[in-house]
């Protein structure tokens, strides 16, 4: 004799095999994937941890390395015609990767750390007169919060063209199109900032030259307004005078 055929008890959930194609029910919105909501046993899903490019980061990197590397070297001797106290001065500046940046600290993922120490070795090598190399990286790349910073300091015979032939630089490597004159700060020299976009990461970047060094500094995923709110807070802790 036959049996009835089986019919589930009502308000019951079919099998994924039973659900038309073959795939699961439908996700509920904020509902834990392989879940039900209120299911007990399985805890709240907490939101994944938003990733670095650092493939990406680094392609900046080697962008910047040939931005501040344009003409093979931007570092040079001072003509008899520039006053003493300005030589004096310049000899007087110092760059540094200061332990945290406008709040930031540095950055200890590996691979941006071992980015930071070629990026400072290649410089050196394009800029031998140089006296001082830095580049270091400072945020939480995983928050959005991404801020790189690379200079020299030594004597710079124009700073006013060393500059120029920078943002010419960034304007080709990183998309840059327009760069307005920004405040310096009290270390004077020249700054300018603008923004970009490169291997599809969007850009902003402030980046200053005096007589005794040239530095930029590149904040990821965000406006060049917003690093520009704290440019001369950051040179000043990059850049240092005895």
């Amino acid at each position: 004799m036959s049996q009835p055929p089986y019919t589930p008890p009502s308000g019951s959930y079919p099998s994924p095999q039973e659900q038309p194609g073959g795939f699961p029910p439908p996700q509920q919105p904020g509902q834990p994937y392989g879940a039900e909501a209120g299911q007990p046993g399985f805890a709240p899903a907490e939101p994944p941890k938003k990733k670095s490019s650092v493939g990406k980061i680094l392609l900046i990197v080697l962008a910047v390395v040939v931005v501040l590397c344009v003409g093979g070297g931007a570092v040079a001797y001072f003509a008899t015609k520039d006053k003493v106290a300005e030589v004096v001065d310049a000899t007087k500046t110092h760059v540094q990767a200061p332990a945290t940046l406008a709040g930031r600290p540095k950055v200890t993922e590996p691979k941006l750390q071992a980015a930071a120490e070629q990026m400072k070795t290649q410089i050196k090598g394009d800029v031998p007169d140089a006296k001082e190399t830095v580049g270091a990286f400072y945020g939480d790349p995983t928050k959005g919060d991404l801020v790189m910073i690379v200079g020299v300091s030594g004597l710079i015979a124009d700073p006013k063209k060393e500059l120029d032939d920078a943002t010419k630089g960034i304007g080709s490597e990183m998309g840059v199109t327009t760069f307005r004159t920004v405040e310096a700060g009290p270390l004077g020299g020249d700054a300018k900032c603008g923004d970009g976009q490169t291997e599809g990461v969007k850009v902003g970047v402030c980046t200053w030259a005096d007589k005794g060094s040239l530095g930029m500094i590149l904040i990821y995923d965000k406006a060049s307004a917003e690093l520009e709110k704290q440019f001369v807070a950051m040179r000043g802790e990059i850049e240092t005078r005895d």
